[in-house]
């Protein structure tokens, strides 16, 4: 078990789940947003009946305020992060899911989303060595029924 005082929740790593790659980088990851001060606005509480915002909960800060980051340092850290090999990535993606770090499944389902963005179903399967099990009149009947995502 590993715990950060400044995340309010323990986070359980068992070895048997996760490779060590990954569960690193997820402790990475963790301790990096942990000290991240959100943008002014973000996470507060929507005006009640009587048109007052009810108190937000104190933020946990850091034990080192100059270890804070903005979030543009944060979107930066994202962009690195995430410049992994596809197999770490879906690691990445199974691990978040599992821990439910939804930050972080975000960030990776949204990068895997990107590497398809633009391409023809061809240079997804190349990209992702997805092997094409489809008979020719079964591919077309598919183009068929789903003529506007190739349109």
């Amino acid at each position: 078990m590993h715990f950060f005082p400044n995340l309010r929740f323990p986070i359980f790593l068992h070895t048997r789940f996760f490779a060590p790659l990954p569960r690193s980088q997820i402790i990475e990851y963790c301790k990096y947003h942990a000290d991240t001060v959100p943008a002014e606005g973000v996470g507060t509480p929507a005006p009640t009946e009587g048109g007052a915002a009810p108190a937000a909960p104190p933020a946990a800060l850091p034990a080192n305020p100059a270890s804070l980051h903005s979030e543009e340092e944060a979107k930066e850290y994202d962009a690195a992060f995430v410049k992994v090999d596809q197999s770490t990535l879906f690691e990445l993606i199974l691990a978040a899911n599992y821990l439910n770090i939804k930050p972080l499944l975000d960030l990776c389902c949204l990068t895997v989303a990107n590497m398809i963005k633009g391409k023809t179903p061809e240079e997804i399967r190349k990209t992702f060595n997805i092997v094409n099990d489809f008979t020719p009149e079964e591919e077309e009947e598919v183009r068929r029924e789903n003529q506007w995502a190739f349109e």
